[in-house]
C-alpha cells in the first residue's frame, strides 16, 4: 500500500471512530417511543420494530432513555439494577436483539447511564443503609445532624424542599439531589467508582456504542458540607429547575461541579477508548456555569467527547443576540469544547410550543441546528414539529408537575405517546390504554400523514440532516466569525476542504444582509434557502446558505 492510501484509510478510519464529531443524534423516551404488547407503555421490541423510520431519519444514533430496572418513581431515572432490563419494557435478550438490529441499519446505540444516584431500592443502598460498619456503608453520601436534629447544611433538593432525608437505621441523613427516593452516591468512595466503572464496562463489553451520562456535574459533593450561597434574583433563571421551585434561590457551588469530577471523568474516558468508536455525551446542569463546566468537562482528548449545557434548552427565545452571546461565552470560556445541542428532550416544553415558534420558524431552527458547530440531538417527535401536548392534572404522572402544579405542570407534556398513525387507535402507539393520553393535537402531525406529503415538516428534518452530512465543514469544522445585527446571525463554517457562509433571520421583521464577495454557490435551496448575491433581503424566518471549495 502506498504512502497516500495509507493516509486515506488513516483518515477514513479516524473519522468513523469519530462518529460522534458533527453527529445526529434521536432521543427515545421508551416509555413513549413504540409499545410492542398492549400494555400502554413503549417497550424495547417497539423500538426495534421502529427502527426503520429512525434510520430513514439519516441520523447517526439513538440515545435510549434509561430501560434499567426501577421502581419508577422517576420513571427509570431511579435506578434498581444497573445490569438488567426492566421487565416492563423486555429482557435482555430484547435489548441485545435492539442492538444487533441498529447496528444492521447503521445506527449506533448509545444508553442513558444514571450515576450520581441509584433507587432506594437498589441493594447497594440496602446494605448502605443497614449500618454504619457494612462494606458499603460510605458508598452514600451519609451525614450526622446538627446538634438541634436538622439537616447537616441548606441544600436543597431540584424537586423541592430539603436534599436531605433523615433514616431510621443509621440515625443520619442522606443526600438526595433529585426525589427522596433517589440517594446520592459517593463519588469520594474509591470502591464506589470502580463498582461504576465495571458498569460502564458490563454495556461496553455487550456492544453500545456510548453513553449518555445524565446529570454529569452532580457525581461529586463538597467533603465538607459547606453551606450554598444564596443567590441573586437577578442572577436566577429557570433552565434547571423553574422559578417557582426554591432550588434557584441558592447558587449550588459546594452540592455539585466540584473538582474532584474531573479525575473520575478520565477514568471512565480512559475505559471508554479501551472500545473502538465509542463515546461519552454529558448533561450539565448547572444554571450560571453550564458553558464553563461543559468545556472543562470536554477540554483535551483524555475527558469526555462531548457534553451539552442547557443554554438552548431555556425558555428563553433563541434570538440572535442570545445565540451569539452563548457563542462568544463558549469562545471564551471554553474555545475547544466540543458542544452538543438540542433544543428538545424528554425534561422541557418541546421548543415549538416553549418559544412560540409556527412551522416556518421550526424548519429554520431545524436547519440552524445543523450549521451549528458541535453535534446534534432532536427528541422523538421533533422531527414532526410536534407541539407540547396538554395533559390535564388528573393525568399527570410527574411527580415534579404533581409538587410545582399549576405555575408548573411537568413533564409530562413533552412525554405522551409519539404518533405514528393518525386514525389509528392511539395513534398506533399502543392497542392498549397509553401510560399518558395520546394527544389529538399531535396526531394530527402523525408519521404516516406526513410520510405522504413530500413538503412536510418530516421530510424537511429529513433534507436538513442529510444537508448536514453532505458538507464536511458543517459536520466537524470551525466556527469563526459569528456576527449579530438585529435579527440577523451570520457566521461562517470551515475546515480544510470548503467554506459555508450561514445567515439567519431569527427575527419577525424582515432585514436586508450584504454577501460576501467572491464566487459562491448557493446551497440548502431545498430546505427554503434564499440565493442572491450583494444585498438581500431575508424575511422572518428565512435563511441563506452559500458555500465554495477551498483552493
Amino acid at each position: 500500500m502506498n504512502v497516500q492510501n495509507t493516509v486515506k484509510l488513516e483518515t477514513a478510519t479516524k473519522a468513523a471512530a469519530e462518529w460522534w464529531r458533527g453527529g445526529v443524534i434521536y432521543q427515545i423516551y421508551p416509555r413513549s417511543f413504540q409499545d410492542s404488547n398492549g400494555d400502554g407503555i413503549g417497550d424495547l421490541r417497539g423500538i426495534t420494530q421502529r427502527l426503520g423510520y429512525i434510520a430513514s431519519l439519516g441520523v447517526d444514533a439513538i440515545w435510549i432513555s434509561p430501560f434499567f430496572k426501577s421502581p419508577m418513581k422517576d420513571f427509570g431515572y431511579d435506578v434498581s439494577d444497573y445490569r438488567d432490563v426492566d421487565p416492563m419494557f423486555g429482557s435482555m435478550e430484547d435489548f441485545k436483539y435492539l442492538l444487533d438490529q441498529a447496528h444492521s441499519v447503521g445506527l449506533k446505540v448509545m444508553i442513558d447511564l444514571v450515576l450520581s444516584h441509584t433507587s432506594d431500592q437498589h441493594l447497594w443502598f440496602k446494605e448502605s443503609r443497614s449500618n454504619r460498619e457494612n462494606a458499603k456503608s460510605d458508598w452514600y453520601v451519609w451525614a450526622d445532624p446538627k446538634p438541634d436534629g436538622t439537616p447537616p447544611n441548606n441544600w436543597l433538593s431540584i424537586f423541592g424542599g430539603s436534599a436531605w432525608q433523615w433514616d431510621s437505621r443509621r440515625l443520619q441523613y442522606y443526600l438526595h439531589n433529585f426525589l427522596t427516593s433517589q440517594p446520592d452516591l459517593n463519588f469520594h468512595c474509591p470502591d464506589l467508582q470502580d463498582a461504576l466503572l465495571d458498569v460502564a464496562r458490563f454495556w461496553l463489553d455487550l456492544g453500545v456504542d456510548g453513553f449518555r451520562l445524565d446529570t454529569i456535574n452532580f457525581y461529586f459533593h463538597d467533603k465538607q458540607l459547606r453551606d450554598n450561597p444564596g443567590l441573586p434574583m437577578d442572577q436566577r433563571n429557570a433552565s434547571i429547575a423553574p422559578m417557582v421551585n426554591p432550588y434557584n434561590h441558592q447558587d449550588h457551588l459546594h452540592s455539585k461541579s466540584q473538582p474532584e469530577n474531573i479525575a473520575f471523568l478520565e477514568r471512565l474516558r480512559a475505559l471508554t477508548d479501551e472500545y473502538e468508536g465509542r463515546a461519552c455525551l454529558g448533561e450539565v446542569g448547572d444554571a450560571q456555569r453550564g458553558l464553563e463546566i461543559m468545556g472543562e468537562y470536554t477540554s483535551g482528548d483524555k475527558r469526555m467527547h462531548m457534553c451539552y449545557a442547557f443554554e438552548f434548552l431555556e425558555k428563553r427565545a433563541l434570538t440572535a443576540a442570545y445565540a451569539k452571546q452563548v457563542f462568544d461565552q463558549l469562545e471564551e470560556k471554553a474555545g475547544d469544547a466540543w458542544p452538543c445541542w438540542a433544543f428538545s428532550n424528554h425534561d422541557v416544553q418541546r421548543h415549538a410550543s416553549r418559544w412560540a415558534l409556527d412551522d416556518a420558524a421550526i424548519r429554520q431552527h431545524a436547519v440552524l441546528m445543523m450549521c451549528l458547530r458541535g453535534s446534534a440531538c432532536l427528541y422523538q417527535g421533533e422531527e414532526l414539529g410536534l407541539p407540547e401536548a396538554d395533559v390535564p392534572y388528573e393525568h399527570l404522572q410527574d411527580p415534579y408537575g404533581i409538587e410545582f402544579w399549576p405555575e408548573f405542570k411537568g413533564r409530562d407534556g413533552c412525554r405522551t405517546p409519539m404518533v405514528w398513525a393518525a386514525q389509528d387507535e392511539q395513534s398506533g402507539f399502543s392497542t392498549g390504554a397509553p401510560w399518558l393520553p395520546v394527544s389529538q393535537t399531535q396526531a394530527e402531525r402523525a408519521v404516516d400523514r406526513l410520510e405522504q406529503d413530500p413538503n412536510s415538516m418530516l421530510q424537511h428534518y429529513r433534507r436538513a440532516i442529510a444537508l448536514r452530512h453532505a458538507h464536511s465543514a458543517l459536520m466537524s469544522g470551525q466556527q469563526r466569525e459569528m456576527a449579530q445585527s438585529g435579527p440577523i446571525l451570520a457566521f461562517l463554517r470551515e475546515d480544510n476542504v470548503q467554506q459555508i457562509f450561514c445567515v439567519f433571520n431569527l427575527g419577525s421583521d424582515s432585514a436586508e444582509i450584504t454577501l460576501p464577495d467572491g464566487i459562491w454557490q448557493a446551497i440548502g435551496q431545498e430546505l427554503g434557502g434564499v440565493e442572491g448575491a450583494g444585498t438581500i433581503t431575508l424575511d422572518a424566518a428565512q435563511f441563506c446558505l452559500m458555500m465554495r471549495e477551498k483552493e
